[in-house]
């Protein structure tokens, strides 16, 4: 028995003919006999009988149709919160970012949302959270998290968007990370075969950096002597500053961190190193109003951090 069979149980008590239900729930008579026979059969008693030209509930199909109400009531109340959290402003959005993007992008984030704060709370409530996974691993934390911060190579397997809303928000290339003292540093910009034969401090294998760093050895036909393995980008910057080995650090989420350690970047050419930062959101979060507003302030944020030089 589902919602919709029990109404029409309901209908008939009140109403006492289905011609007369057919008319109030604006169907077909025969689709209302149809429903209360699905019904009857669901329940295994029976629950009408005919009292002179008008069909009445039996004692059973009495019962069934009190509780029914109950059914039908509960469920308008539950669609009344649903639609009172879809349109609640001030409603709690978590946000999960891969660390270079929370690095960057978090704090301006908050800082946006502190500088809209009324005396009603009209605003959405953060939540943050950064998250060190292989790109694969991104659409997996929508299960966990409001708005997911991504990222994948440009040229690499799109999202699921058959399963999220992908909205994208930026493109951004890894250049090379190396001391202002490196011989290269002098270039405006590095080839494949310019750096193929340096030491390397890189990600793990399944992050962008050693992605890049793979296409590097191909194009130079000559695999690069990675000394050491480290993913957050804080701490390439400084093994970089401080060993003389280069890195690779996207432009624009790593660029404070490579400035703060006197490391400069150089474009790198011959190879595609843009990897794509996209927000994925689940299509029953994105009907949040709350959700919605954190979601432009992001791409307010991001756009301005693309747009900005270091």
């Amino acid at each position: 028995m589902d919602v919709r069979q029990l109404q029409v149980l309901r209908e008939l008590g009140e109403l006492g003919s289905v011609k007369a239900v057919a008319e109030a729930m604006m169907v077909t008579p025969s689709a209302v006999s149809q429903q209360l026979t699905l019904l009857q059969r669901s329940a295994g008693v029976p629950l009408t009988r005919k009292e002179g030209r008008n069909l009445v509930l039996t004692d059973a199909g009495q019962v069934l149709a009190d509780a029914g109400g109950a059914v039908i009531r509960a469920m308008a109340d539950a669609h009344a919160a649903i639609g009172g959290y879809h349109d609640d402003p001030a409603g709690t959005v978590s946000v999960s970012a891969f660390h270079s993007a929370g690095q960057a992008i978090f704090g301006r984030l908050a800082a946006r949302l502190a500088s809209e704060t009324t005396d009603d709370g009209g605003v959405p409530r953060l939540r943050l959270a950064d998250e060190d996974v292989p790109q694969q691993g991104f659409p997996a934390l929508t299960a966990r998290y409001d708005i997911v911060l991504a990222h994948r190579m440009a040229h690499s397997e799109d999202w699921p968007a058959d399963r999220i809303l992908v909205l994208p928000l930026a493109e951004e290339p890894f250049d090379v990370a190396l001391p202002a003292t490196h011989p290269l540093a002098v270039k405006d910009s590095l080839t494949p075969s310019d750096v193929a034969g340096e030491s390397w401090v890189s990600s793990r294998p399944g992050y962008s950096p050693a992605d890049v760093l793979a296409a590097v050895a191909a194009v130079a036909s000559r695999a690069p002597h990675i000394a050491h393995r480290v993913n957050d980008y804080a701490t390439v910057a400084a093994v970089v500053a401080g060993s003389g080995v280069l890195g690779l650090l996207p432009r624009h989420t790593a660029a404070a961190a490579a400035l703060s350690q006197g490391v400069v970047l150089r474009p790198l050419e011959g190879i595609a190193t843009r990897r794509r930062i996209d927000m994925l959101i689940r299509p029953e979060n994105a009907r949040r109003q709350a959700v919605q507003h954190v979601a432009g302030l992001l791409r307010e944020v991001v756009d301005k951090l693309v747009s900005t030089p270091a």
